[in-house]
């Protein structure tokens, strides 16, 4: 990352099995919840079909990153055993692979056994919302697989992170813990880490807002970003509605984040947020 005249500019490499893929502009994940019980009804893929359906949709809309997980990972949501997460995930990763391979996958799971599963199966990226917490071995697992991690800054579980809100400082604090964490990936041969700040996570409405607001601090760890943002609570009850209404107030802060350096939006509605991308873009380049 570098910042000329006052604009952020995206500069960075990570290592996808035998390819290096280059994020010099924000790129798009798309999130497929081969669940029954995802926060976004919309977003629940509870057969096989649907999930197919929905992946080519996002492919045809150009979606750089397809983030495929087996269980919801919400407050209050229940942690599936390990069988049933590997039996959601892999044939879905298996069919991208298979009918798309040079589409980028991400694995969205906090087990290493599944990581590891789901890698040699064809994801290229492991994306854990616990940050190697619930797994002793996951650290070790995606150092030996060689592949990007996705870090996201968390505390507890779905069962009890919304009691563990208590920062002496938000920004301060998290910095602390995200920093540890580097540190404990790196001693694992673990370099090729995206920073995601949880949004949500162990977080209160109001503290959600003040991480959008101080989102370009964590560009002193000088590694991708990534915002997922999308039709979240912070938004939701904010306007008194519900997920199915915050796509404008999804669009809206994920603008935001752009600006505050995020490389990678992850996101429900894929085409929105491309627009998204298209529009700050141009704001980048016209000298105002």
């Amino acid at each position: 990352m570098e910042v000329k005249d006052n604009k952020i500019e995206l500069n960075y490499t990570l290592k996808l099995k035998d390819k290096l893929w280059k994020i010099d502009s924000p790129k798009i994940m798309g999130i497929i919840n081969v669940t029954p019980d995802s926060f976004f009804s919309n977003s629940r893929n509870t057969h096989f079909e649907q999930s197919k359906r929905n992946i080519e949709q996002m492919i045809n809309q150009k979606v750089d990153i397809i983030d495929v997980g087996g269980i919801s990972t919400r407050p209050g949501a229940n942690l599936l055993d390990s069988e049933t997460e590997l039996n959601r995930v892999l044939p879905v990763i298996e069919w991208i692979s298979t009918n798309y391979p040079e589409q980028i996958i991400s694995v969205d799971t906090f087990r290493s056994e599944i990581a590891q599963h789901a890698i040699h199966t064809g994801a290229h990226i492991v994306n854990d919302v616990y940050g190697g917490r619930y797994d002793k071995n996951m650290f070790e697992t995606v150092g030996k697989l060689g592949v990007p991690y996705i870090l996201m800054h968390s505390r507890g579980d779905s069962t009890n992170m919304q009691n563990l809100t208590n920062y002496s400082s938000l920004i301060s604090d998290m910095t602390v813990e995200i920093s540890e964490t580097v540190q404990k990936l790196n001693e694992n041969n673990v370099y090729d880490i995206i920073i995601d700040p949880g949004f949500g996570f162990a977080k209160t409405l109001n503290q959600n807002y003040k991480l959008l607001k101080e989102l370009s601090h964590f560009q002193l760890f000088n590694l991708p970003i990534l915002a997922g943002l999308s039709r979240k609570s912070m938004i939701y009850k904010l306007l008194n509605s519900q997920p199915e209404d915050a796509l404008t107030g999804t669009s809206v802060l994920n603008y935001i984040a752009l600006e505050k350096g995020a490389a990678i939006l992850r996101v429900h509605d894929v085409k929105e947020a491309k627009e998204v991308k298209i529009l700050y873009q141009k704001m980048s380049e016209v000298d105002l």
